[in-house]
């Protein structure tokens, strides 16, 4: 019997946290979310409330790694060679929840390669890891900051490259590694490494809530759940539906959501603004805007989605500021935005806009 989820939008409060979540299900190419917060702050139940309402999957039936039937270009190596006449039965099943333990090592995460066998038997026998089973659902990790770095970098290049490839003794074997990354950590447990933070795409830090109203309604809904979960449930379905489906909308959106040439110095502007090291955070803001962009239904980029996305990307990766104001409003972004578009001034960048439906890194614009 599975284990009963409390509904994600049940949750009270943690809207930044709630925004964080949704825009890595819209679109995993954002690069994940790290949680940071004390406990008993709904940490790990909005992991699992979020996989609990992603769309269903279609995949290969005989497929370990749960291959899109219509990607062929990302099917794993046992796809391309048993399916490369095109011919496959399918399947549909709900999007999978992968809970890492901390204990988790190296094989245990990207699988291994039987190398007896392939020396004796010239055959090539790979044991599928956690990344296999995470494939196109979410990979949650809780205490991520009690994990091994060296597996820690394993899932973020993963998340990154949206492949696994293993190699040992010049056999190697891939297969599609695409998941949305949830790490949730407790900061007085201990840090993690400034290299492994700057990784995650988003950082949401939060805390218990101080309003008694909301502290009341978290007690309640709580208890009503313990009490008759599938009846709480039944209660906000309609909620839970909705959200499903405007998910499921967007990620059908999300690419074709165009930006402008002025959305790209607005976030160039604002990064470098805001002293910040490397270029990754402007690729996630732009990523994280077309996610919201695509989620509220629209076509196109607007500064509300920069700032929204910036509000999630930029705090981990501003160094002047202390671990305990890491924390970054949108009325501050919204002035910074706002400065760095009156120095651009009104005709200094084109307003041409087009989708994205290419990677970033090979966009070319005039």
């Amino acid at each position: 019997m599975s284990r009963a989820v409390f509904p994600f939008t049940s949750i009270v409060g943690q809207e930044r946290m709630k925004r964080a979540l949704i825009l890595n299900a819209v679109s995993p190419q954002i690069g994940g979310v790290l949680i940071r917060g004390e406990r008993g702050t709904a940490k790990s139940t909005a992991a699992r409330g979020l996989a609990a309402l992603l769309p269903d999957i279609e995949v290969i039936g005989d497929c370990h790694f749960s291959c899109n039937p219509y990607r062929p270009n990302e099917w794993c190596d046992e796809c391309r060679i048993r399916h490369a006449d095109g011919q496959m039965g399918t399947l549909v099943r709900k999007t999978s929840f992968i809970d890492l333990p901390v204990s988790a090592t190296e094989d245990r995460v990207v699988g291994t390669l039987d190398i007896e066998l392939a020396i004796q038997k010239g055959e090539k026998h790979f044991e599928p890891g956690v990344l296999a089973s995470a494939n196109r659902g979410l990979l949650y990790v809780d205490e991520v900051n009690l994990l091994d770095d060296h597996v820690v970098d394993l899932l973020l290049d993963s998340a990154a490259m949206g492949v696994n490839v293993v190699e040992r003794e010049g056999i190697s074997f891939s297969h599609p590694a695409k998941f949305i990354l949830v790490g949730t950590m407790n900061p007085e447990e201990g840090d993690i490494r400034p290299q492994l933070l700057d990784r995650f795409a988003f950082s949401v830090h939060i805390s218990g809530l101080l309003d008694t109203e909301k502290r009341m309604q978290i007690m309640e809904r709580r208890i009503n759940f313990e009490s008759d979960p599938a009846a709480f449930r039944s209660r906000w379905q309609e909620q839970e539906d909705a959200l499903s489906n405007q998910i499921a909308l967007a990620r059908e959106k999300v690419n074709q959501v165009r930006y402008s040439r002025r959305d790209l110095a607005s976030i160039a502007g604002l990064t470098a603004s805001m002293k910040v090291d490397g270029h990754r955070a402007d690729l996630v803001i732009l990523r994280g805007a077309q996610a919201h962009a695509a989620f509220m239904g629209r076509e196109d980029i607007a500064d509300q989605d920069i700032v929204l996305a910036a509000e999630l990307a930029l705090p981990h990766r501003i160094k002047s500021r202390p671990f305990q104001e890491m924390a970054i409003s949108a009325y501050e972004l919204e002035d910074q935005l706002e400065q760095v578009q009156s120095e651009w001034g009104a005709g200094d960048v084109s307003e041409e806009s087009e989708p994205l439906d290419e990677p970033l890194e090979g966009k070319k614009k005039a």
